[in-house]
């Protein structure tokens, strides 16, 4: 005789460690859960630097159902809107940033006229990860302003549709003048 209790604690185990699928309606992909926001850091916040390196950080829900296929970072406020990113040099990890992980390849585009950098994920980071993508201008703005982006994720799949991620916002400062 099977005890009445053990059957639905089998069915329960068995559906908590089915992988949870993409969602997929009329032939677009979706998040289950999709990531909710990003995290925005920059070390080096004065006019003109050389040197800075944008991070945008997005965790992965375990339930998200789908691995990141890309982000689109736009830039929608900030007086300066000249100054270019270096496609080629997007990079990103696995991690935070200064504690960078396994290295995740990616391909970058950067439309200057849009102000917008779209970064794709050729082998996609899987739900559960938190993946930080560097994004590397040729210098920070030249105009003090707090700048802001939208960014997206997109899921990995066929038509995907966006999930908004919400705005990082990036304030620029004049350098110390003597």
């Amino acid at each position: 005789m099977v005890n009445p209790w053990i059957v639905p604690a089998v069915v329960a185990l068995q559906l908590a460690a089915a992988p949870v699928q993409a969602l997929e309606l009329d032939g677009q992909t979706w998040f289950r859960r999709p990531p909710w926001k990003v995290t925005f850091t920059n070390y080096y916040a004065y006019v003109g630097q050389t040197a800075a390196t944008y991070y945008f950080t997005v965790t992965l829900p375990e339930q998200a159902g789908a691995g990141l296929g890309s982000l689109v970072i736009q830039q929608t406020r900030g007086v300066d809107r000249s100054f270019q990113f270096a496609a080629d040099r997007t990079r990103a990890f696995v991690g935070l940033p200064r504690r960078e992980g396994a290295v995740i390849p990616v391909q970058a585009a950067f439309n200057p006229e849009q102000r917008r950098i779209t970064v794709q994920f050729p082998q996609p980071p899987q739900p559960g990860q938190t993946i930080t993508v560097a994004l590397k201008p040729w210098n920070n703005p030249f105009q003090a302003d707090t700048y802001m982006f939208a960014v997206q994720a997109l899921p990995a799949g066929p038509n995907p549709v966006a999930s908004s991620l919400g705005f990082a916002t990036m304030p620029i400062f004049d350098g110390v003048r003597f």
